[in-house]
């Protein structure tokens, strides 16, 4: 197999994502022929290598499993449990599905599309900046924004953590049809935000610059992949057209760095 480096031969093994591995080495959770590896630079050989995480043994080729969840406000993104007994995604799964994790998490008063995986190298492709895959968000306002508004918010507006990418964002009039909401306000103005990063709670913070107020936020799709009929609370397994579909989309290498983004409209 030859030797790659750890943080991919862990994604590729459904331990984490690509990011998330990184840090498991970095915290020194993860071992190489017994001794803890905590940088990043370091290649195996994962035919030769005894590799575990946590003191458990790598398994190197696992089922990959995907299910795509409604995550309803209220519920956390984590798979891990939680201190103060709150449900997570985790909790929405059937049982006996084995370890996954989630790709694009959704803050605790977000709700709609999480998809939940152990295909590590899937999961760092649909996340990471530099690849830009598309996730579709529609976000209830108390007012219509102006035009000169809704250009700042697809220019880009500065936050504390830098200014945001170009995004699509423009007012809808209706919501896609097959979109199950769950019970909540729905009077006010809907936008649809299309972006292709994801920082920390970009959206809350993208329309608090602009002096909206943001009544309800709701993923409907990353990627390829929406949240079409699925019901709040539900989680469904992907069909093979929907892997398939998922896979095309992520085949394609990173966008060249530097490379000026045109203006969503």
């Amino acid at each position: 197999m030859g030797q790659e480096r750890l943080q991919k031969v862990l994604a590729a093994a459904g331990v984490a994502s690509r990011r998330a591995s990184e840090e498991l080495i970095t915290a020194g959770r993860v071992q190489v022929n017994g001794r803890t590896v905590t940088e990043l630079g370091v290649k195996v050989d994962p035919a030769q290598d005894k590799i575990t995480v946590d003191g458990r043994p790598l398994q190197l080729t696992p089922q990959r499993v995907y299910f795509k969840v409604h995550k309803p406000r209220g519920v956390l993104s984590d798979i891990g449990g939680d201190a103060r007994g709150r449900s997570t995604v985790a909790d929405l799964l059937p049982p006996g599905v084995g370890r996954v994790f989630p790709v694009g998490r959704l803050d605790l008063n977000s709700e709609g599309l999480v998809l939940l995986t152990n295909d590590g190298e899937l999961a760092h492709r649909l996340t990471h900046p530099r690849y830009e895959h598309p996730k579709t968000y529609y976000v209830l306002v108390t007012q219509r924004p102006t035009e000169h508004v809704l250009e700042r918010l697809r220019k880009g507006v500065e936050l504390p953590t830098g200014r945001t990418a170009p995004a699509r964002v423009e007012v809808v009039e209706r919501l896609p049809g097959d979109l199950i909401l769950a019970e909540g306000p729905r009077k006010g103005v809907w936008l649809r935000f299309v972006l292709r990063e994801g920082k920390k709670r970009q959206i809350r913070h993208m329309v608090a610059a602009v002096e909206l107020n943001l009544l309800r936020l709701v993923r409907w799709s990353i990627g390829p992949l929406t949240l079409a009929h699925l019901p709040p609370g539900e989680a469904q397994p992907l069909t093979r057209q929907e892997v398939t579909r998922l896979r095309q989309s992520v085949a394609k290498g990173p966008r060249p760095r530097g490379r000026r983004r045109g203006r969503g409209r």
